[in-house]
């Protein structure tokens, strides 16, 4: 990846390209720390440690929550707008004409999806300050209330042009980088506070070690699942066109063990995090008492939820990401054939069980990994950005941005070659 860099970093209109992503990035880290205006910082942070479903929100935004910042929010009311319109999608006759409308109806839809988030950011700014009472504001006038939710909501819509900005003209997914600066920028912290509770003899030694080797293994898995792939291959019949012979030569399709990506434990997370918010914000109700014995984080009844809804997602994004139907389609189209298998529903119905394979071991890999507590969640007390979920979301963005550095490379060698 580093060499990928350093190759990508020698062509001028790359190097334009990265260091405009690193300036939005900057400006992203710029405004975590940039407080809004009429709160009260200090309780703010304190109550994201004491309450588990705000320490995940903390995490998403990049530190954003626990310093009440513009960017307090994250992006994580654009993660909840995508589930909600990729839903809607399939039960909407008119939205689903819309997403098979090609580029122009993507755009409608992603236009949607921007005032849904905006929506949802005012929502989720209210629940917050509503859920942390009078003492998260310096002053409960009504013209404080509304400064401090059109700031909150402002930011999110704010992340979500950077991340626009990102895609049209830097490197990469910018929601995905968005997501990976805010846990990269927290690993520094972790660091040192691992260290200093070994130092202090509230971390062994032998359990420093242990979090280490378990945080390499999970590294080197998510690595090889992420880069796996099965390849199909597929016969081209020769054609003659005018005077020319095209086809008669052998390529595949290849079909990834993990299509979603890290977006299913990032939704499936969401999902279970909701019900936790709630419930914390009446911590005397018989409803807390209820969801900590029962769902609470660490329960049985908490692992197999979100266990299932990781296996969801997983299928969900694997059939928008790779349909087999519109696939057979294509090969029939260009002449093609997988051998063994005749042109049509039986190549379909081929690549759907390859599909349905593949899919079960991405799912069931993405649901051990969020669902077994990490040795540094065990040992610690510290932020999950170590968990295999963090890790998850960081080592995949990285992988994705340098397999596209890698084809932007490819692509300008191959223009070099032409002209």
């Amino acid at each position: 990846m580093f060499k990928t860099i350093a190759s990508a970093w020698k062509i001028e209109e790359l190097r334009k390209k990265i260091l405009y992503t690193l300036l939005i990035l900057l400006i992203y880290r710029i405004g975590v720390v940039i407080p809004v205006p009429g709160v009260n910082a200090a309780y703010v942070a304190e109550s994201v440690a004491n309450y588990t479903a705000l320490e995940f929100l903390n995490m998403m935004s990049g530190g954003g929550l626990e310093n009440m910042s513009i960017f307090a929010l994250g992006i994580s009311p654009y993660l909840n707008a995508s589930i909600i319109m990729n839903l809607l999608t399939i039960a909407i006759p008119a939205l689903e004409r819309l997403s098979k409308d090609g580029e122009e109806g993507q755009k409608k839809i992603n236009k949607i999806t921007r005032y849904v988030a905006v929506g949802l950011a005012l929502i989720q700014a209210i629940g917050i300050l509503w859920g942390l009472g009078s003492s998260a504001v310096e002053s409960t006038d009504l013209f404080n209330y509304i400064t401090i939710f059109l700031c909150l909501s402002a930011g999110t819509a704010l992340l979500m042009w950077l991340g626009e900005q990102i895609d049209q003209k830097g490197i990469g997914n910018g929601i995905s980088l968005l997501i990976f600066a805010g846990l990269v920028a927290q690993v520094p912290g972790q660091v040192i506070s691992l260290v200093s509770a070994m130092i202090s003899g509230d971390l062994s030694v032998l359990a420093f070690v242990l979090i280490l080797i378990g945080v390499l293994v999970i590294i080197t898995a998510i690595t090889f699942v992420d880069q796996a792939e099965r390849r199909v291959n597929v016969q081209y019949a020769k054609r003659v066109v005018g005077r020319k012979m095209y086809g008669g030569q052998s390529n595949y399709i290849p079909i990834k063990v993990n299509q979603s990506g890290v977006m299913p434990i990032i939704f499936a997370m969401t999902f279970v995090q909701f019900p936790a918010m709630i419930a914390q914000f009446w911590p005397n109700s018989a409803f807390y008492t209820w969801y900590t014995k029962f769902l609470g984080t660490g329960s049985f009844l908490y692992a197999v939820l979100y266990a299932v809804l990781i296996i969801f997602f997983t299928y969900f994004y694997s059939q928008i990401a790779f349909n087999p139907v519109d696939i057979s389609k294509n090969i029939q189209r260009q002449g093609g054939i997988i051998p063994g298998h005749r042109p049509g529903k039986p190549t379909s119905d081929y690549l759907s069980l390859i599909l349905k394979r593949l899919t079960l071991f991405g799912a069931v890999f993405l649901a051990l990994l969020a669902v077994i507590p990490t040795l540094f969640t065990k040992l610690t007390s510290l932020t999950s950005v170590f968990s295999a979920t963090g890790l998850l979301i960081m080592v995949s963005v990285a992988l994705e941005t340098a397999q596209l550095l890698e084809a932007q490379m490819m692509l300008r060698h191959y223009k070099g070659f032409l002209n």
